[in-house]
């Protein structure tokens, strides 16, 4: 539990369900601006941030840190690591794409952030805020929306009403099957191979994406002389790859990584994840809002899962704030459609460029490869194009809510 113990019946201004790296942001910027926000959280927070529950590290984007900074959360990640250099490659090709940090200005394009770290960052920044509850573990057994507000029977027994619901549930989000809302999507037949790998060499904060023949191998700086390793593969040889042997994963792994780092060693253990696509075909409805993985999903090709989820926080938080300083209902329908105008036109264009991405780089017909091998050099020897594809990298192109650009709410 952070924050004060709600009574048996409770008043607040937001309920939010789900207190992961979307959940968790949104309410501490809202609650920061003065909303009253309460937070269901499925999983123990002593779970969440032990070192066996994600091996993940995400690519924390520079509009991403602003976010972060500005609700005072940035203070608190204890080990990040700067992304100063992304080059990328395929295959056995002489042909690469070099981004290079300074040819923007002196910030990098990002920093790399383990999941378990930023869960830390983010429950202290919470109990800073005395306008932030949550509750943890907690379960609702029962939601209701009219035109009157939310109403929530949690299964502790305690009642809670609310101005509107933001559902942060995750992918399989039940808020968004209880609203009805249909989703868009497929699986890729793809798993995302993770572990973190030490090495001899400093890797000087660059991130490598290699497109291989099977799917994406990409290694991603972090703290230390350590690397995070994210490998895609077909799900039924990536299973088999899980299943190897350490010598034998090592010595597979250190096929595709090559050299350059010198000597290498798998530190901790291995996940895997499936990878799929999803797009819900609405992003509200009756004092709802989607956020993050509950609205979208996407290939991890990019690494810009994390940060799409992010900008729907910056999104909404500011919709709200400002229609709450206006004196307008903050669960609105004019204030959620607001929402939904500004973020689901953006969330599809980015997820149709990680689809094709992923498809033209997996797809091994000669012509095909030579055409893209030809075009990352071309690219590479453009500055104005390569300049767009930079600031893509870090997150500062399109409308920029506030907290994206460094300003708060």
């Amino acid at each position: 539990m952070v924050g004060k113990m709600p009574e048996q019946g409770i008043d607040m201004d937001l309920l939010v369900v789900g207190g992961g790296l979307n959940g968790l942001p949104f309410a501490i910027a809202v609650a920061d601006a003065g909303m009253r926000v309460l937070v269901l959280e499925r999983e123990e927070p002593t779970h969440l941030v032990d070192a066996t529950f994600d091996g993940r590290v995400s690519a924390i984007a520079h509009a991403s840190r602003n976010l972060l900074r500005s609700c005072g959360v940035w203070e608190h990640v204890k080990a990040k690591e700067p992304m100063l250099d992304i080059r990328i490659t395929d295959g056995p090709s002489k042909f690469f794409l070099h981004y290079d940090h300074r040819q923007l200005g002196d910030e990098p394009f990002g920093h790399m952030v383990e999941n378990r770290h930023l869960r830390e960052a983010l429950y202290r920044r919470a109990a800073e805020i005395p306008t932030l509850t949550i509750m943890a573990p907690a379960e609702y057994k029962t939601v209701t929306r009219d035109a009157a507000g939310v109403t929530a029977e949690l299964a502790g027994g305690e009642r809670v009403t609310a101005r509107l619901l933001v559902a942060a549930d995750g992918r399989n989000s039940p808020l968004r099957k209880l609203a009805g809302i249909k989703t868009v999507g497929w699986s890729y037949d793809q798993m995302g191979v993770v572990c973190t790998i030490a090495h001899e060499i400093p890797h000087h904060g660059v991130a490598q994406e290699r497109f291989l023949k099977l799917g994406p191998f990409a290694i991603l700086p972090m703290t230390g002389n350590r690397s995070s390793l994210v490998w895609t593969e077909p799900t039924d040889r990536a299973k088999v790859i899980m299943a190897l042997p350490d010598a034998e994963f090592h010595r597979e792994m250190a096929k595709r990584f090559g050299d350059y780092l010198g000597e290498l060693k798998v530190v901790g253990p291995r996940w895997s994840y499936p990878l799929t696509l999803h797009q819900s075909e609405r992003y509200v409805d009756q004092r709802l809002a989607l956020i993050g993985d509950a609205a979208h999903g996407m290939h991890p090709i990019a690494g810009q899962g994390l940060n799409l989820g992010l900008r729907d926080v910056a999104a909404l938080a500011e919709v709200v704030i400002d229609a709450a300083r206006l004196g307008q209902d903050i669960g609105g329908a004019t204030v959620l459609e607001d929402y939904q105008r500004w973020r689901r036109f953006d969330s599809i264009v980015l997820l149709a460029i990680t689809d094709g991405l992923n498809r033209l780089f997996t797809n091994d017909i000669p012509p095909i490869r030579l055409a893209r091998d030809l075009g990352l050099a071309a690219v590479n020897k453009m500055p104005k194009l390569k300049g767009f594809f930079m600031e893509h990298a870090r997150g500062t192109v399109g409308k920029m809510p506030r907290l994206l650009r460094g300003e708060a709410l």
